[in-house]
């Protein structure tokens, strides 16, 4: 994918390896974002690369696609809709009590 900005330069990651959830709060001002329409935080940034992990590049909008609230009354309420998230996309390969705790333990 073309993407508007390199994933891993100042825009992406200020210029180093930052991943997901730090890349996606650093588009934020935590004082004058919120309360915040998710709709309209997509349209803005949605096409942002965002590194998943070290071999893994996804626009944001693949992210949000799982981000349930329609609002965000804080930045709180952001990381926590955007961690489940990113475990209900499977985006991150680590989960604290295993992907199917029932079949395959962390």
């Amino acid at each position: 994918m073309d993407w508007p900005h390199d994933p891993d330069g100042e825009q992406g990651s200020e210029g180093m390896r930052k991943y997901d959830m730090r890349i996606i709060a650093d588009k934020v001002d935590e004082d004058e974002d919120f309360p915040m329409i998710r709709e309209e935080f997509v349209e803005e940034h949605g096409d942002d690369p965002i590194r998943v992990n070290y071999e893994t590049v996804v626009p944001m909008r693949e992210i949000f696609e799982y981000v349930e609230p329609e609002e965000f009354e804080t930045i709180l309420d952001m990381h926590k809709a955007i961690g489940d998230a990113m475990r209900a996309g499977d985006f991150w390969d680590y989960h604290p009590k295993g992907a199917d705790p029932e079949k395959k333990p962390a």
